[in-house]
């Protein structure tokens, strides 16, 4: 496998790579696999209908990642790919995967992803998403992922969705489907700048008994840039949802948060919040009394918001 330096440097800032991983691993690069590797418990093959891949984790598998990054550096280049992860019983695992686009070009590029999680009962997954835009050319680097989550009884899911700097349009459309005593944590931490757009929305349906929810977006809009969050939790069942927006809006930003909840069983108890400010003064000042200049006070206050 050979990466050029601006492929490895994106490779490290959506998936923490500074060389091959150890384990299962997919890693494709300008709309092709440039490296790949399965494990005794992982399997990962392509697909024969579509661009994409089928990673197929054995029950009882523990303490194993699965790595699948996509770096873009070609300018131009727009692709559609479907991976589907199958996570069986009894499982414990870390799924890393993200995607980086350094686009020095006049021509837009574009990925879309489609993922789709299969957990199997009592099974526990960490996903982990990093989108990163980077390039002095005119040409957009745009990312629309779709994630699907079918949860059985019991199972874990944690999923944290990270895009801090660089995309200039994103569209995150996540759906899930909880069934009896699954539980689903999202952490979403977004910052977008200059005019950039970016839009999340999250369909969770709670259909089992005990089932929970708890979605979780930290974000901050800088220059004129324009995010919008939807977040809507459907309890079908005796459940616990929570969904929350925090957001921090500077310059000329815009930041639109729409909730909404759904109950179709009275013992389904949801909760949503919203708040969206500027950086208040004092923080500033306590911080500038320190010796930091307004500017590094500002970005301090982010940095530890987004943490």
């Amino acid at each position: 496998m050979e990466l050029t330096d601006i492929q490895k440097k994106i490779l490290e800032e959506v998936a923490d790579l500074h060389k091959i991983p150890v384990g299962a691993y997919n890693i494709r690069a300008n709309g092709e696999s440039v490296g790949r590797n399965s494990s005794a418990n992982i399997e990962i093959t392509s697909k024969t209908d579509v661009s994409g891949i089928d990673i197929k984790i054995k029950p009882g598998t523990k303490n194993e990642s699965v790595h699948i990054p996509v770096v873009i550096s070609q300018t131009g280049l727009k692709e559609n790919v479907h991976n589907d992860f199958f996570v069986g019983e009894d499982s414990d695992v870390l799924i890393v995967a993200g995607c980086g686009i350094d686009n020095c070009g006049s021509s837009d590029s574009e990925h879309d992803g489609i993922h789709r999680f299969y957990i199997g009962k009592n099974a526990r997954v960490k996903y982990v998403e990093k989108h990163y835009g980077s390039g002095a050319g005119k040409g957009k680097r745009i990312l629309n992922p779709v994630t699907e989550v079918y949860m059985e009884e019991g199972s874990y899911c944690e999923m944290e969705m990270v895009q801090i700097k660089g995309v200039d349009d994103t569209e995150r459309v996540t759906h899930a489907e909880l069934k009896e005593g699954a539980r689903m944590i999202v952490h979403e931490r977004l910052m977008t700048h200059d005019d950039q757009h970016a839009v999340s929305r999250y369909d969770v349906e709670l259909n089992g008994e005990g089932s929970s929810a708890d979605v979780v977006s930290r974000a901050v809009a800088r220059d004129r840039s324009y995010q919008r969050f939807d977040a809507k939790i459907i309890g079908n069942a005796p459940c616990s949802g929570h969904s929350e927006c925090d957001s921090i809006i500077m310059d000329n930003g815009t930041i639109l948060a729409v909730p909404a909840l759904e109950a179709n069983n009275v013992d389904a108890a949801l909760i949503h919040e919203a708040a969206i400010g500027k950086i208040a003064g004092e923080q500033l000042v306590k911080l500038m009394t320190l010796g930091l200049t307004e500017q590094e006070a500002e970005e301090e206050i982010i940095n530890g918001f987004l943490r």
